[in-house]
């Protein structure tokens, strides 16, 4: 698959559900899932197997990612830029 990026959001409250959304960077290729799902919504420059692989990945790590992304803090990652 070569190198792939993955940036996690922080936990996002949305009619009462926690969520996560998760992108996969490959050049320019790209694939925006959603946890706790564990679903790549869109996708681009990913074949159909890759973003099979991809929600596997996080239907696999879920808690894991979940986990990262409460120690995501927005405001102060973007003060630092």
């Amino acid at each position: 698959m070569g190198e792939v990026n993955m940036l996690i959001s922080g936990v996002v409250e949305k009619d009462g559900r926690k969520l996560v959304r998760v992108s996969f960077l490959r050049g320019r290729d790209y694939a925006d899932g959603l946890l706790p799902e564990g679903v790549i919504e869109k996708s681009h420059g990913f074949s159909d197997e890759e973003v099979q692989k991809l929600e596997n990945y996080l239907r696999f790590n879920r808690e894991d990612i979940m986990g990262q992304a409460k120690a995501v803090n927005p405001l102060r990652n973007w003060l630092k830029g």
